[in-house]
């Protein structure tokens, strides 16, 4: 199977080097010092599960030079799903299969723009991992897994392939029944992240407070009631749960969006924070506390957006 990993981050970069690992024809989509690292040296991995490298691995820089592949795992950005759509089309053939992994709940309906429903799944994972410096990527935090499902009613046999193929590189997944409700729970855990971001705190930090603790479940109440009125199927002791997921982890532990913000780069605030915001508006549910960590962050994307002089 041919598989390709768009976006060689903390994600891609730790899947695709376990599949790879495995004997699978995997092709890493990076940039930069990155991109040459990998193409010199292969991936250097550190994890809280044991450290490993894998070498001789074949890496691009452009999605086309990639070739018709069997399962495109997609690991960019959110805000980066629209701009390589276009491109993604011309690795597809009759039975690709394409899995984004991005944060938030709007992934696969942005693919669908511009690919046949037919070949996108539901998919999220549960890791908290980064490139440490180019060529390596450090996993910290949270036994990974991915969790995936289909968005149709298609065979499911591919499913069950699937499954068995991250087994075999001894990745955790999970075949979703609902997979728009694992989404949403996944999503509102995430955006606890913009809130780290304004407080400059870690997980840690910010748990151990009595009043950023309280705000934190607010948020994600936030989250719960607005899931409820769209229709998703959360269960109702999901803050709960939510917070004592969150208590597990490293005290020092930040988020991608986090570390963006306080770095002044672009981030996945639109798709976190952002969302809820519009999301509440458009079905009559208030959310103080995203919106106030919304309005928070967006001057600084603004800044972090605009062209460089």
């Amino acid at each position: 199977m041919k598989i390709a990993i768009i976006g060689t981050g903390g994600v891609g970069g730790y899947f695709g080097a376990k599949l790879a690992q495995a004997g699978f024809d995997v092709t890493f989509l990076a940039r930069g010092k990155h991109l040459k690292a990998i193409q010199e040296n292969g991936l250097h991995v550190k994890s809280i599960l044991g450290d490993f490298h894998t070498d001789h691995l074949t890496a691009t820089d452009s999605i086309p030079k990639i070739g018709k592949s069997d399962l495109i795992i997609l690991c960019v950005k959110a805000w980066q799903i629209k701009e390589i759509s276009t491109d993604l089309k011309r690795i597809i053939h009759d039975d690709s299969m394409v899995l984004p992994l991005q944060n938030g709940i709007l992934a696969s309906e942005e693919l669908k723009e511009a690919i046949d429903e037919k070949h996108i799944l539901g998919g999220l994972c549960r890791i908290i991992s980064k490139i440490e410096s180019p060529g390596t990527i450090n996993h910290f935090g949270v036994d990974p897994i991915i969790v995936f499902g289909e968005l149709i009613d298609t065979d499911a046999k591919r499913s069950q392939e699937l499954k068995a193929l991250f087994a075999k590189a001894g990745i955790r997944s999970e075949i979703s029944n609902d997979i728009a409700s694992d989404l949403w729970g996944k999503f509102l855990a995430i955006c606890v992240s913009g809130l780290l971001a304004v407080t400059k705190t870690t997980y840690g930090e910010i748990m151990e407070i009595k009043e950023t603790r309280q705000m934190m479940s607010d948020l994600l109440t936030e989250i719960y009631v607005l899931s409820q009125k769209v229709g998703v199927h959360l269960k109702s002791d999901i803050v709960d749960k939510t917070m004592a997921f969150i208590d597990s982890f490293p005290y020092e532990t930040t988020s991608s969006l986090t570390r963006d913000v306080w770095q002044g780069r672009p981030s996945e605030i639109e798709y976190q924070n952002g969302t809820v915001v519009k999301f509440g508006e458009r079905y009559g549910v208030d959310t103080p506390i995203n919106k106030f960590v919304y309005n928070c962050i967006l001057p600084m994307e603004i800044k972090a957006r605009k062209p460089k002089s």
